[in-house]
């Protein structure tokens, strides 16, 4: 996936160096502060919105195209059989592709193989991690459900969970940072990006939070949605997680302002995929107030992400029909069958006993059920064991894994 090519004048040198001289007010300011016996400048971000104002005439198509692709993704939920299990497999996969953007390894079977008990390949700490994620994110879907505001009380609480274990848990989980942090580099005064000092912290994450409720500027929420992205990666008020935390807001906000029904867009698969843009434009919002080229790609990546969603639940839709159809066909042991089939619409990785013990079929049944989906390439086993089998459903998985795969450093 390409990084897309940005409409209009936007992206012309010219213009580029009008709007940098243009824009001096929204750069925020560096103060000079002591790390170890080392001066290091730290970057103070300007309040949000932009000032001047985002330059919404050139963004206009964007806006449009990824306000249509969202709405035909939100309006497809209405059609999944069961939104519930959709949703967590669908969480799963941003999960995983958030936390490969930070160098994680897992793949998406190591973090259902984790979930369901069974062996994963990699380290312990990295599914640990991505699964801390999933859990994270449903407490902040269920809080904004029950009315709860997008808040800093609920980002400290949502970051308390994302890092209560794995290698995050050392790193002050639920705290804002007390101490400077910094991105890139071995430490500070050599790092690319330094976010504000602890004792100017508290002041910007105030001043993010009132842009979280601003009811006066009526930005449309996906440009809100872009700026108070940047805005809290570029405050980093955690020691560890900022990242993870910065991405799944997106959501959260998208969910909280009504843009989404059920929370079904995430970027992180196009921030994996452009990822070195991805860092070079929120450097170059800091430092050159580049907010419109921001949101083109934000926007872009939007457009994108919504589109290959609406395709893959199409898809999955139409797999899980085909294969019901096939299964009919099987005779006596159809019924069982089905029943293990709808079982692994929701674990698509799945060992004997916990589809025995779920659907309270005797392990010979459930057996037998299997034997009949394999022939029909619905179920396959993936261990190679005589005991302890799983089995994928590795036609499902193959739509809900694409673009998985971990990044290798």
């Amino acid at each position: 996936m390409p990084y897309p090519l940005i409409a209009g004048a936007l992206i012309k040198g010219t213009l580029r160096k009008r709007v940098v001289t243009e824009n001096k007010s929204r750069l925020g300011t560096y103060v000079t502060t002591t790390v170890t016996g080392e001066p290091v400048r730290a970057f103070i971000p300007p309040v949000l919105p932009p000032n001047p104002p985002v330059e919404l005439a050139g963004l206009y198509q964007h806006l449009d195209r990824a306000n249509q692709a969202l709405g035909r993704l939100d309006g497809l939920t209405t059609l999944l059989p069961d939104t519930k299990f959709f949703l967590y497999l669908y969480i799963q996969k941003e999960a995983l592709l958030s936390s490969q953007i930070e160098g994680t390894q897992s793949s998406f079977s190591d973090l259902l193989l984790f979930e369901s008990d069974a062996e994963p390949s990699v380290p312990i700490d990295d599914v640990e991690e991505v699964s801390n994620y999933v859990a994270a994110m449903q407490h902040g879907l269920r809080r904004i459900a029950g009315g709860f505001p997008l808040s800093l009380r609920l980002i400290r609480e949502i970051h308390a969970i994302l890092l209560r274990g794995g290698r995050g848990a050392n790193r002050t989980p639920g705290e804002f940072r007390r101490s400077q942090n910094w991105v890139g580099g071995t430490r500070p005064g050599n790092a690319a990006f330094v976010p504000p000092p602890p004792e100017r912290l508290l002041e910007c994450l105030d001043s993010l939070e009132r842009s979280l409720h601003d009811q006066e500027h009526k930005l449309p929420i996906l440009v809100e949605a872009g700026l108070i992205h940047v805005q809290f990666e570029t405050i980093h008020p955690f020691l560890d997680g900022n990242g993870r935390l910065g991405r799944l807001l997106i959501t959260l906000l998208l969910c909280s302002k009504g843009a989404l029904r059920e929370p079904l867009l995430y970027l992180s698969l196009y921030f994996k995929t452009n990822r070195d843009r991805y860092y070079d434009l929120l450097q170059r919002v800091r430092t050159d107030g580049a907010w419109e080229e921001w949101l083109a790609f934000f926007l872009e990546g939007t457009e994108i992400t919504a589109r290959s969603a609406a395709d893959a639940a199409k898809q999955i839709l139409t797999l899980f029909a085909k294969d019901r159809d096939r299964i009919q066909t099987i005779g006596r042991a159809a019924s069982s069958a089905l029943r293990v089939h709808e079982y692994m619409q929701k674990k698509p990785l799945a060992s004997i006993g916990a589809v025995s013990d779920e659907l309270k079929l005797s392990i010979p049944t459930v057996t037998v059920a299997l034997d009949h989906l394999a022939p029909l390439g619905i179920a396959k086993e993936v261990t190679g064991k005589r005991r302890a089998r799983v089995f994928a459903y590795s036609r499902y998985l193959k739509i809900l894994s694409e673009g998985t795969e971990p990044i290798r450093q």
